[in-house]
């Protein structure tokens, strides 16, 4: 692990992010995870479905 991810989670836990913070994270994590299931369940509308169409990825 990079020593720079362990001070980065030191000064994490030493200042741990206000609840208002954590609240924003969770609604965001809500938001992804109701799309991810509505795409799932067939729900997703056709019109925001990308079109591949581009260049082939190389091998």
């Amino acid at each position: 692990m990079n020593p720079m991810w362990l001070m980065r989670m030191a000064r994490w836990a030493r200042n741990p992010p206000s609840m208002r913070q954590v609240r924003g994270l969770l609604a965001i994590l809500a938001v992804c995870l109701a799309l991810v299931g509505i795409e799932a369940l067939g729900l997703w509308p056709d019109w925001a479905t990308v079109q591949g169409g581009g260049r082939p990825l190389k091998p």
